[in-house]
């Protein structure tokens, strides 16, 4: 990053959040897609059943039974650890936005994105 009289050029934060969008949705598919071959090469001969609806499990609902039920290979888990991600991405760069705007000390955007984080923090 450079620095121009003690603070960073807005091209540059700009820059790195762009590739933390990229890289994060990057990320999330690839996890996406290895949680298919692991759902498929499990369950892909099986014929799904619509006569009763039953909900997602919860090992599906909580991160942590996701991400233990990930680790073990379990492909549905896996998936939802990619969408996990793929939410976490916008989130993340909201945070990154905060940190640029303090040390861009401009209070007013510093202000106005945390009540952003706040909003989409709530609604999860």
């Amino acid at each position: 990053m450079k620095e121009s009289k003690g603070k960073f050029q807005d091209r540059d934060i700009e820059q790195i959040m762009g590739n933390l969008l990229r890289y994060g949705v990057l990320a999330s598919l690839c996890v996406v897609l290895i949680g298919a071959i692991f759902y498929l090469s499990q369950h892909g001969s099986e014929k799904p059943s619509y006569r009763q609806f039953t909900g997602e499990p919860k090992r599906l609902i909580e991160i942590g039974k996701v991400w233990q039920t990930a680790l073990q290979g379990r492909g549905r888990s896996v998936i939802q650890l990619g969408l996990f991600i793929l939410i976490a991405t916008p989130i993340a760069r909201i945070i990154f936005s905060i940190v640029g705007y303090i040390l861009e000390r401009d209070y007013l955007y510093i202000a106005i994105t945390l009540v952003v984080l706040a909003v989409i923090l709530f609604s999860l």
